[in-house]
C-alpha cells in the first residue's frame, strides 16, 4: 500500500511540537517586543504597553513590576536607571537568559530540556518573590 503524503496541518503540527519550537517561539516573541520597546518609552504616558495588573487591582508593587522600564533602559544604556526599575529583576535576567539559552541549544539538538530546579528550587524563587515584593513596597 503506498503511503499517503502527510497534510500541511499534520505537518505543521509536527513542526510546532518538536523540541526547538518553544524556546525559539518565546526567542521570536522577546525579540518582537525588544524592538516594539525599543522604540516606545514606557516611562512616558500614551504607549500601547500593558500595565501590571497586581498593581492595578492593589496599588502595590508586584516583584516584575519595573522590567519592562528596566530593559528599555538597559537597551539605551542607562543602567543606574535600570537599576532603580527593578534591581532585582535586573539581577535574575543573566540567569534566566541562560536558562533560555540551554533550552534552545538542547531543542536545536531534538532533546526536551526541562530545568533542574526541583520544590526547593521552586519555593526558593517564590519566597525571594514574595520578600522583594514587601521589601519594595516598604520603602
Amino acid at each position: 500500500m503506498p503511503h499517503a503524503a502527510s497534510s500541511p496541518g499534520s505537518r505543521l503540527r509536527s513542526a510546532l511540537r518538536a523540541p526547538a519550537a518553544a524556546p525559539l517561539g518565546v526567542l521570536a516573541a522577546g525579540v518582537a517586543a525588544a524592538l516594539y520597546l525599543y522604540g516606545t518609552d514606557p516611562h512616558e504616558p500614551g504607549h500601547a504597553l500593558p500595565g501590571c495588573p497586581f498593581r492595578f487591582a492593589t496599588g502595590l508593587l508586584c516583584p516584575a513590576c519595573g522590567g519592562t522600564r528596566m530593559v528599555y533602559d538597559l537597551m539605551h544604556g542607562r543602567y543606574v536607571a535600570a537599576w532603580h526599575d527593578n534591581a532585582a529583576l535586573l539581577l535574575a535576567a543573566p540567569f534566566a537568559l541562560a536558562l533560555l539559552g540551554r533550552w534552545a541549544y538542547e531543542g536545536l539538538r531534538g532533546r526536551r530540556w526541562d530545568p533542574p530546579i526541583g520544590g526547593r528550587g521552586a519555593t526558593a524563587i517564590l519566597a525571594g518573590a514574595a520578600l522583594w515584593a514587601v521589601v519594595r513596597n516598604a520603602v
